[in-house]
C-alpha cells in the first residue's frame, strides 16, 4: 500500500502597491482604516498579513499565503476590493485621487521572500514612513 506524501510550505511575499501616478492617497486617519480593510481583504484570500506600512502614495505588505494563492493574485486582485471599500468610506477623498477612475497604479510589485529571515523583512516594512 502506497502512502501519500505531503509537503508543508510556508510562503511569504512582500507586496508593494502604488497609487495611480503616485498621487497623494493616504493621510490620517485613513492609514489605520486602510490597514483594517487590508486585513479584511486578506482574510477573503486566505492570506495572513504579517506587517503593513507605507507612505502617502504607496503601501508595503508582508503576507503569509497558502501555495494555492498565486503571487500574481496577491499583487493585483486585493487592490480592486480595497479601492471599492475605501471608496465607500472615504468617497470624496478617494474621488480626488482618482485618475481615469482608478485609485491604484496598474502595476504592482510582489516578490517571494522564501530565504530571507522574516524578522529582517518585518523590520524593513515597519521602518517605512507611516503616512501622516
Amino acid at each position: 500500500m502506497r502512502t501519500g506524501r505531503r509537503a508543508v510550505r510556508t510562503l511569504h511575499a512582500h507586496v508593494v502597491s502604488v497609487t495611480r501616478y503616485r498621487r497623494v492617497g493616504f493621510s490620517d486617519p485613513r492609514p489605520v482604516r486602510c490597514e483594517e480593510l487590508m486585513r479584511e481583504v486578506c482574510a477573503g484570500f486566505e492570506v495572513e498579513p504579517r506587517e503593513f506600512n507605507g507612505d502617502h502614495d504607496h503601501v508595503h505588505l508582508l503576507v503569509h499565503h497558502p501555495p494555492k494563492v498565486a503571487l500574481s493574485t496577491l499583487a493585483g486582485s486585493p487592490k480592486g476590493l480595497w479601492a471599492r471599500m475605501l471608496g465607500k468610506e472615504y468617497g470624496a477623498h478617494v474621488r480626488r485621487c482618482l485618475w481615469g477612475g482608478h485609485l491604484w497604479s496598474g502595476s504592482s510589485f510582489a516578490a517571494s521572500v522564501g530565504g530571507a529571515p522574516l524578522a529582517v523583512l518585518e523590520q524593513y516594512i515597519e521602518q517605512r514612513k507611516r503616512p501622516v
